[in-house]
């Protein structure tokens, strides 16, 4: 059972390219993902919405379907000009899994044993160990590298299985991770999962943060560019125009919609003559 399908703010989500993503601020996220973990029964997923993975998303149908079970969360200045355009305002704070993760396990003061999963031996073995220096009052445990084929995944659970652990952090990259947690898994692994990309690499030191000035400004992903030029080419000057199109068909095909509700609804067939000439004249 996903809790999410049970106790998710509706009010709190607005949809974006028809995924419903969070609409909530630092303050009642930490508050909601809080009460999220410390549910006796049943799981949440959590997963964090950029333009890249919107990309992915909207051609890849299997990844579509797992983001609807989870609670997505916003992620950058892309799925921030996607609520501009459907909604007229943004997202009331940038919930990227690089900052929210650490802020949430300072802000959950009651011990926590953590498990993680992903990234390479060595970055493992550092993350973890910055984890600990980060917020000593939980437990992080190192379970798997996230360099193991499909084949190994039941061992890979089993281990999870057996450290009982209260969260569980996946980084394996989108969209592997979101798929990887959809098919192995299950509520007895874990009551809070949350799949966090790069993050290991970044609180190992391997990958720097943006300056806070980039951050403000929601362009770390200049900043990241600037360190890896070749390899985030193809993602921000090819999938970004991809997005921004995505983006504008979004927006246009709401208002045709609106539109066509609005000619149905004028359309009705009248009572009388005199009805006709009253929708016609509103025409």
């Amino acid at each position: 059972m996903n809790i999410v399908s049970d106790v998710a703010i509706f009010s709190s989500q607005r949809q974006v390219f028809g995924l419903p993503v969070c609409d909530l601020d630092w303050s009642e996220a930490f508050s909601f993902v809080s009460a999220l973990a410390e549910m006796p029964i049943g799981q949440t997923v959590i997963s964090f919405l950029n333009a890249h993975n919107a990309n992915i998303m909207l051609k890849d149908p299997v990844y579509r379907q797992g983001l609807h079970r989870h609670l997505v969360l916003p992620d950058g200045v892309g799925v921030d000009m996607a609520s501009l355009a459907a909604f007229g305002r943004l997202f009331p704070a940038n919930l990227n899994g690089t900052d929210f993760v650490p802020a949430l396990l300072t802000y959950m003061t009651k011990p926590k044993r953590v498990g993680l999963i992903g990234a390479r031996p060595g970055t493992l073995a550092k993350a973890r160990q910055n984890f600990e220096r980060h917020a000593p009052w939980h437990e992080f445990i190192a379970i798997h590298d996230g360099f193991f084929d499909d084949s190994r995944s039941p061992d890979v659970t089993a281990e999870i299985a057996s450290h009982k652990v209260d969260i569980l952090l996946v980084a394996m990259g989108t969209p592997r991770q979101e798929k990887w947690i959809e098919s192995h898994i299950r509520p007895e692994h874990a009551r809070l999962v949350i799949g966090v990309g790069a993050l290991f690499d970044f609180v190992a030191g391997e990958v720097p943060r943006a300056p806070e000035a980039y951050r403000k400004l929601r362009m770390e992903w200049m900043y990241r560019f600037m360190q890896e030029p070749r390899r985030l080419a193809g993602r921000y000057f090819i999938g970004g125009p991809i997005f921004a199109g995505h983006v504008v068909a979004h927006a246009a095909g709401a208002r045709l919609g609106g539109w066509a509700r609005t000619l149905r609804g004028a359309w009705k067939r009248p009572r009388d003559s005199a009805s006709l000439q009253r929708r016609t004249d509103r025409l």
